[in-house]
Formats: C-alpha cells, sequence, structure tokens
C-alpha cells in the first residue's frame, strides 16, 4: 500500500558533509528536508521506492537495482565513509518485474551494489529515523514522455496491491541553467522550467506535464522530469494533497521539496 510520496533534491551540497561552511545558504531546504523527514517517519514505512538517476540507466528499458545489500559511494564528494547500508525488499522487486513482463513493458533488472549521491543523498536526510527501512531503487530510460507516465501506471497496481507500506520518494534537482553562476550557465528557460514543474505539481496536472515542451526541458538542463512523469504516472486517481515545502537556487540549481500528502 502507498503511505507517502515526496518530491526532494538530491545535490551532494545539502550535506554538512560536503558544504560545511555554506549550509547556511540552503536554510529553507534543510528545514523543508527535516519536515519531510519527520512526516515520512510518522508514515510508518516498511520501503522506500527511490525513483531517481541511479548508476545505470538504460536508453529503451526501465529498470530496479537488485543487490544486497546497498551501499553509498560519495568518494568523489570527499565522504569516504558512510556507514549506513540499506537492503532490498526483494518481494516487491519480484511482484514489479512479474507485472511488467505480463503488460509487456520495457523493463529489466540491475546489480549495482553502490550508490551514488542522487540516492545517498535523500536517504540520508530522510532515513535517520528508520535504520530498517529497505529499498527499491527504480530508475527512469530515455523513452517518451508518455511512456513513462504509462510505467508509473503500471508501477502503480505492484505498490497498491503490495501489503507493505510503501514510500514512494523521486530524487532529483530541477534546472542547473538559471543564472550565469549555474553549472551549465544561464539559459531563460531555466527559470521558466522551474516555474511551470511547480504549477503542474500544485495543480496535479498529469497533461499539462506530459505535454511540457521538449526544447524548455533540453534548456533548462534538469534531472528531475523524466522521474516526474513516472510519479505522475503512480498517482493518477489517487488523492493527493500536494504541498511545496521550499524552493530556493542559491547555487544556480533549482532545488524543491513537495510533500504530496495522501488524503
Amino acid at each position: 500500500m502507498l503511505v507517502f510520496a515526496g518530491i526532494t533534491p538530491h545535490s551532494p551540497l545539502l550535506l554538512p558533509e560536503v558544504n560545511k561552511d555554506k549550509m547556511h545558504l540552503l536554510a529553507e531546504t534543510t528545514a523543508a528536508m527535516e519536515e519531510l523527514a519527520d512526516d515520512l517517519y510518522a508514515a510508518h514505512p516498511d520501503v522506500i521506492l527511490l525513483i531517481s538517476e541511479h548508476p545505470t540507466v538504460y536508453p529503451d528499458a526501465f529498470s530496479v537495482n537488485l543487490s544486497d545489500p546497498y551501499r553509498f559511494d560519495m568518494a568523489e564528494f570527499g565522504v569516504l565513509s558512510i556507514d549506513h547500508t540499506f537492503r532490498p525488499e526483494i518481494r516487491l522487486i519480484d511482484s514489479l518485474q512479474r507485472n511488467m513482463r505480463l503488460v509487456k513493458q520495457p523493463f529489466t533488472l540491475t546489480s549495482d551494489e553502490k550508490l551514488n549521491f542522487a540516492s545517498a543523498v535523500p536517504l540520508m536526510l530522510l532515513t535517520k529515523k528508520l535504520p530498517q527501512v529497505k529499498l527499491v531503487p527504480l530508475t527512469f530510460s530515455e523513452l517518451e514522455a508518455k511512456d513513462h507516465f504509462t510505467f508509473g501506471q503500471v508501477l502503480k497496481e505492484s505498490v497498491l496491491d503490495s501489503t507493505k507500506r510503501i514510500a514512494v520518494i523521486v530524487s532529483g534537482d530541477l534546472s542547473h541553467a538559471l543564472t550565469s553562476e549555474s553549472p551549465a550557465g544561464f539559459n531563460a528557460d531555466g527559470e521558466k522550467f522551474d516555474q511551470k514543474i511547480q504549477e503542474l505539481i500544485t495543480n496535479k496536472n498529469t497533461a499539462g506535464m506530459i505535454s511540457l515542451d521538449k526544447e524548455m526541458i533540453k534548456n533548462a538542463q534538469q534531472a528531475a522530469y523524466r522521474s516526474l512523469l513516472i510519479l505522475f504516472g503512480l498517482l493518477e486517481r489517487v488523492s493527493v494533497l500536494p504541498q511545496i515545502l521550499s524552493y530556493e537556487a542559491p547555487f544556480g540549481v533549482g532545488y524543491l521539496v513537495v510533500n504530496l500528502a495522501l488524503k
């Protein structure tokens, strides 16, 4: 059963271990992540289904990573030791692959023991009170927007049918092209994209999300759109109240925190 849904950034700069001297510039995001962590804890999840860019992404298939255990690799950001590991929820992963094959969804399994910052950042910030929660890391593909939405619809069947309490979290940063200091430089579509995404989430506008302008998406240099499409498919006809907890971009990258509170 679905007990929680949220959207988080995944920038390593959100970790004090990486960005100790500038954490004050992320006060709104930090406070929002703490609030989201409390909401997640209150939902008592057995499993976190994490939709993000994991180490292996296929052009023509969605994938779930199966490893036992999962470990974080943050060495490139100077974090050399992360003690906590996560175990997979194997029954849910088995249910996912069976359902996907039954309806002929392009879907495969990977096996990456080491998870990158896209997993490490949200999990380190959100699961401090949930040391035993299990993990299912799911990755998008390079297929079309409608394919991602459809995949989310099929994914919903396994989530809602499961006896486990499942929290779905999308991990991804918005535009990397908001200012001249941004990692991708400045593009006017960066701010337009971030504003539009917040509008679409607030209104739960599925048609608008699927038909979002491709050129704007490309120019925004973002890392969340395809994961959001999967989430929108999963939440189709699920009653939720989107609550934007924070949005800020102190380093030229859009950081959005959302609680999609189940009604």
